[in-house]
């Protein structure tokens, strides 16, 4: 079965309380990878706030979550990766719901840590949302051309994944 991905970006207003409103085709996603979710229910999702160094908040489905708890716990116990893994992905996120309003709270201790004022900034990532300030997030975009050294101004975005195997005749 095709999983649903998030699609798209769309800038939205933080009010005093530190909530933002999912617009309906983000909540459609939540709603759709969370097995939980049902008529009456809340779907559930988990937001990341990762290392100092992360200027945005990532919002992961449930499904992605399950994933990527479960590639975690494929590591050796001890090792710096899974360490490093364990303290992003648990240590610093949390789970929460969208309420029945269709907002999400974002607490002020993350509001605080990527910049957030009176406008967030979500951008899909696939399985999952990322929320920036505006300002952070147009500083971020430049710098996404630095990424990939070779690819030239014009060319095929697509041209950066790998060519599949061909079958043979």
């Amino acid at each position: 079965m095709a999983r649903s991905r998030f699609r798209g970006s769309e800038e939205v207003k933080v009010d005093a309380k530190g909530r933002v409103s999912i617009p309906a085709k983000f909540r459609r996603v939540f709603e759709a990878c969370d097995d939980d979710w049902g008529t009456g229910k809340r779907a559930r999702l988990v937001i990341v706030f990762g290392t100092r160094d992360w200027k945005h908040l990532q919002l992961f489905t449930m499904q992605a979550m399950e994933e990527i708890d479960q590639q975690i716990s494929e590591l050796p116990r001890g090792s710096a990766e899974r360490n490093l893994l364990e303290n992003i992905y648990y240590g610093h996120a949390e789970e929460t719901e969208i309420d029945n309003d269709g907002r999400l709270v974002l607490p002020q201790k993350l509001r605080d840590r990527i910049g957030l004022s009176d406008s967030a900034f979500f951008i899909s990532s696939g399985d999952s949302l990322k929320v920036w300030s505006p300002t952070n997030y147009e500083a971020q975009e430049s710098a996404l051309e630095d990424l990939v050294p070779n690819f030239e101004p014009g060319a095929d975005p697509l041209s950066l994944l790998s060519s599949a195997p061909k079958a043979e005749a």
